[in-house]
């Protein structure tokens, strides 16, 4: 069978929890293929709402196998109190896999984020100081220490000294911090080993042998397309490949495995951090869009930049991912607005730029072009099926297909797990 690929279309935030969990019915596996606990989904499950960071929201499906690829970051502590957290309201996360060579994000990683982002002032780029960033630059840089070396304690004591004799010179001697202690963390992180020693797996072998026996793998990017370290906005993205060509990587399943990648965007845009956003609203309609989306971060809690739907950044996650469907969440937001602009190219300097503009300099001096739409009053958040919709809003839905230029597979019209319309099978 194929592996499909579910990623973020936008600068993430846009509702991948929801058709994960929506698939994950249809689905054996959940994969998530990079990343770390910067991210969140939140998935709404009756009067129930679960946010999740690290384990992949196929974990809500009884019969669906969460994983952890190798290409996440891993910090065992938020990854053992979210267990803890599902245990209690009674989900099983006893079938959850952790990739062996997924990289382990130490205290030095933590502190050194944090540090080194206030050193930075008006230049941060705006990271959750959760230490994502230096632990895939130790990761690239061959120091870091991986989720199979719990299982040897000698290798780990070992690989946390060498560490820590650089990373050391640079809290106390740059940053005016002390120093960590390898003895404590050694204690720390051994307890983390014997309850997360169950769940370590060869999980690129095991997803082949699920494959190759017909059952349906799910690759589920955290954060979004402009936020990749390659083809996002540089440098106010990520440290590693949301886009599609990273899920292979980061799940140790091959390309030629993949036959559907599926992009979710919202029915307007959102943004988290610093870092340049053509279509923001800085207004009192930015400011509705927030309240009406609830429009804050799942793991962090802070506020997101708002703006209109942008055809432009739609058009190149299409291209960069080659997204075979899109699925539009939030289209409810917008009722009760009588016009709603949608991006379609960009002004830079007098110059109409219909993709994105090469340079950082030229998108950070992009200004939308717009064309306006009729808006709906209507409430559509009980709509079952895609002629329920008024026919501003399904025109709506068709304009953005068209701008795009990938056709939408479903619509979310409320945060529910029964809250979608579907408009052609994902699965």
């Amino acid at each position: 069978m194929p592996a499909l690929v579910l990623i973020g279309a936008q600068w993430g935030d846009e509702g991948k929890g929801k058709a994960t969990d929506l698939l994950g019915g249809a689905v054996d596996f959940v994969v998530r293929y990079q990343g770390g606990n910067n991210a969140g989904h939140t998935v709404v499950i009756g009067t129930e709402s679960y946010a999740l960071h690290l384990i992949p929201s196929g974990v809500l499906r009884a019969d669906c196998v969460p994983v952890i690829g190798n290409g996440v970051v891993v910090d065992p502590g938020v990854l053992l109190q979210e267990m803890d957290g599902l245990r209690a309201r009674g989900i099983d996360v006893s079938q959850l896999l952790i990739s062996a060579n997924a990289h382990l994000i130490m205290p030095h990683h933590r502190a050194l984020d944090k540090v080194t982002e206030r050193y930075l002032g008006k230049a941060r780029i705006g990271t959750t100081g959760r230490g994502i960033g230096p632990t895939y630059g130790d990761k690239i840089a061959r120091t870091g220490i991986r989720v199979q070396d719990l299982l040897d304690p000698g290798i780990f004591r070992a690989k946390l000294e060498l560490a820590l004799r650089e990373k050391n010179q640079i809290l106390t001697k740059i940053y005016n911090r002390r120093a960590l202690e390898v003895d404590k963390v050694v204690d720390e992180y051994s307890v983390y080993a014997q309850r997360l020693g169950p769940h370590i797996a060869d999980t690129g072998l095991v997803l082949d042998r699920a494959l190759r026996d017909g059952q349906v793998v799910l690759l589920e990017g955290s954060q979004g397309t402009l936020l990749d370290v390659d083809h996002g906005t540089y440098p106010f993205v990520t440290s590693s490949n949301p886009t599609a060509g990273g899920a292979a990587a980061g799940s140790g399943i091959g390309p030629t495995r993949i036959t559907r990648v599926i992009g979710i965007c919202k029915a307007y845009t959102t943004r988290v951090g610093s870092g340049p956003f053509p279509t923001e609203l800085t207004d009192k309609v930015g400011d509705e869009l927030r309240a009406a989306g609830g429009e804050f971060g799942v793991t962090t809690g802070r506020a997101r930049r708002t703006g209109w739907f942008d055809a432009v950044i739609a058009r190149y996650a299409v291209r960069v991912n080659g997204l075979t469907d899109l699925f539009l969440t939030k289209l409810d937001v917008l009722s009760g607005f009588d016009r709603v602009p949608v991006c379609v190219a960009y002004d830079v300097h007098g110059v109409r730029h219909d993709e994105m503009p090469m340079t950082q300099t030229e998108f950070h001096h992009a200004r939308p072009i717009y064309e306006e739409l009729p808006g709906w009053g209507e409430d559509i958040s009980r709509a079952s099926s895609f002629d329920d919709l008024p026919k501003a809003a399904r025109d709506y839905v068709r304009t953005l297909e068209e701008l795009a230029g990938a056709p939408v597979a479903a619509v979310g019209v409320g945060p529910g797990r029964n809250q979608t319309i579907s408009i052609r099978d994902l699965v």
